[in-house]
């Protein structure tokens, strides 16, 4: 738990706006050069939500770590403990998610997530998964993240893509990815409250979700599942739909889109060279638009 009594507590600067994270695997790479620009720029905001990839990049935009922001896209795919084909076939998942959210970031690991930072941020987190058995979209609260292992099982949960990673159970109950049920966590800032928003996006301007392939074969493999096979199988039309009314709020100026110009890699990429130029790429299209990023939040 947050400890409030703790007189360090990190300033925010930013009220009145929600900070969106999507998902999209290793497209992430690209998007965060926007969390390291929002962070050298010092643009805290008080409330951030993401999912999947974005749940990634959340926890590390508020421990304040840009060195993490970049390594865990980027560097960690030199690791071959990172994931491929053999972990695929042990059983690990083609990413190696025990590994990459458990063991990595544990104090111990090649990278740690500095928790105790996290604590110190006073500002609200929410890290969207989908329940399995009911289909239902979950959101966790921060500040019920009882230590660092905890918080990185749920964002490891909120990125478990289904036959390629798999799944954990948190309380007795199995999630798998947030993605699957939209993927841009719009819904819970909008029941927070806020009716300003600023979305770092996955995916380029033109991009629209098409009905999923092979669903004779997907009810099969899920048919246990008929809820959360019903959400994946109707998700394009919800993230269209999504996607609809952030062109709405866009116009009305009461959102900010952060959309790639291009997107170079795709969400299962691990090659190092092509995930460096991906965070080269954003990060210089991050730093080409922050006049536009100030003068959105100054308004």
């Amino acid at each position: 738990m947050k400890n409030e009594q703790n007189n360090q507590l990190m300033q925010n600067n930013i009220f009145d706006t929600a900070l969106i994270f999507e998902g999209g695997g290793m497209r992430a790479s690209y998007t965060a050069g926007v969390v390291n620009t929002l962070l050298e720029n010092e643009l805290y905001f008080d409330f951030v939500a993401g999912i999947s990839a974005g749940a990634s990049h959340s926890v590390n935009y508020l421990s304040r770590d840009p060195i993490r922001a970049r390594r865990c896209f980027i560097d960690i795919v030199k690791d071959p403990n990172f994931g491929g084909k053999w972990h695929m076939m042990r059983g690990r998942g083609y990413f190696n998610a025990h590994w990459i959210y458990e063991q990595v970031g544990l104090p111990t690991g090649i990278m740690p997530f500095d928790f105790v930072s996290f604590q110190r941020n006073p500002a609200t987190l929410r890290i969207g998964a989908l329940e399995r058995e009911s289909g239902k979209l979950i959101y966790w609260k921060g500040e019920e993240m009882s230590d660092v292992l905890d918080l990185m099982r749920k964002v490891r949960t909120s990125s478990t893509i289904p036959f390629f990673m798999p799944p954990i159970a948190i309380d007795g109950k199995v999630y798998v990815d947030g993605g699957l049920a939209g993927g841009i966590a719009l819904d819970i800032a909008k029941e927070q409250g806020y009716q300003k928003f600023f979305i770092v996006r996955t995916r380029t301007k033109e991009y629209r979700k098409k009905p999923l392939r092979y669903e004779s074969l997907l009810r099969w493999y899920f048919r246990k599942y008929p809820k959360m096979l019903h959400v994946m199988l109707e998700r394009y039309k919800k993230y269209n739909d999504t996607l609809e009314e952030i062109d709405q709020l866009k116009q009305q100026g009461k959102a900010y889109v952060f959309i790639p110009q291009i997107m170079p890699v795709g969400s299962m990429e691990t090659k190092y060279e092509k995930l460096a130029q991906s965070y080269e790429m954003g990060y210089a299209q991050a730093q080409s638009e922050l006049p536009q990023w100030k003068s959105f939040l100054s308004r």
